[in-house]
């Protein structure tokens, strides 16, 4: 990777969700992360949240993992619901050093985070702790040790980490939904950006270092000599694990640690912390859909996108 991938990038992102239903909705009761949270690496510039209908109430509070959750109340009758989200962001991820990590193994590493933490740090004990998606099954505890064995470098084993589920698993949307487990994602070998960071997750609990689910954006690129589509990116999941030297994010989808590319929106135990949206509504309709589209677009130095995407065909 080259060095402008660890400089200062800057983007406006632009997460529309839109719910279409068959009846009228009567009320909607929603909670939803929407706005990315401000790290070492990331400053927030601006935010501005629109839902339509109009909501009857929108609150914003923070959660226990630090996230930034929105409840949205909306009690005017409906067929569409659409939430847009529009986020501006600076940037600056910093080369991740394997040679430092290396000075511990991975049973020396466990050692000495657990003699600091001595049982008062509340994030190193949350993030050993097994979730609803990221169970330590046998089958989980015996493909992490196998491949995070004690005494393998901490630098080596994270970028053999990433490099194993990219290499041992395809990319295949459909494969999976949202309760898929690791038993059946060790089982099938397919899954999406989810699946691969609750894996990660679950394997460096397992050799007992603290790991969480993160939630956000990554930069992409359009195919050689074509721009890029209104709508054409995704939301992205990848992993953090702590350190003796602190957090460092990989990403097993796309082979390699985070970077400048990488939003942070949120980050929990696995995605059930973390979900975009979620809620209940009241209706008599028996059938909805979903369409999501995601910009996420580079900016100048004044704030303005280098280049808006062409409509969606």
């Amino acid at each position: 990777m080259s060095d402008d991938l660890h400089g200062t990038k800057r983007y406006e992102v632009r997460h529309v969700t839109e719910y279409t239903y068959d009846d009228y909705v009567t009320a909607s009761y929603g909670r939803a992360c929407l706005r990315p949270r401000a790290t070492d690496h990331q400053v927030v510039t601006s935010n501005l949240i629109e839902v339509s209908p109009r909501a009857d109430v929108m609150s914003e509070h923070t959660d226990f993992f630090g996230n930034f959750s929105h409840y949205l109340e909306i009690r005017n009758r409906h067929t569409v619901l659409r939430v847009k989200k529009t986020s501006q962001v600076e940037v600056s991820w910093p080369r991740v050093d394997v040679d430092a990590l290396n000075k511990w193994t991975i049973g020396q590493a466990r050692a000495e985070m657990a003699r600091v933490a001595a049982g008062r740090d509340v994030d190193h004990l949350t993030y050993l702790l097994p979730s609803q998606l990221v169970a330590p099954t046998p089958a989980v505890q015996a493909y992490a040790r196998e491949h995070l064995p004690d005494d393998r470098p901490l630098g080596e084993a994270l970028v053999n980490l990433y490099e194993l589920i990219y290499s041992e698993f395809k990319y295949a949307k459909g494969a999976t939904n949202n309760s898929t487990t690791l038993d059946e994602l060790l089982a099938n070998k397919a899954g999406v950006c989810q699946d691969f960071a609750h894996l990660a997750v679950g394997m460096c609990r397992v050799v007992g270092l603290p790991a969480r689910y993160v939630s956000g954006y990554i930069e992409t690129q359009p195919p050689p000599g074509k721009q890029k589509l209104e709508g054409s990116d995704a939301t992205h999941a990848w992993m953090s694990v702590r350190t003796p030297l602190g957090w460092n994010d990989l990403d097993p989808t796309n082979n390699h640690f985070a970077d400048s590319r990488y939003i942070v929106t949120a980050w929990g135990r696995d995605f059930r912390d973390v979900s975009p949206m979620k809620g209940v509504i009241f209706t008599e309709s028996k059938s909805s859909k979903l369409k999501v589209g995601v910009d996420v677009l580079p900016l100048s130095d004044k704030g303005v996108p280098l280049q808006e995407p062409l409509p969606a065909e």
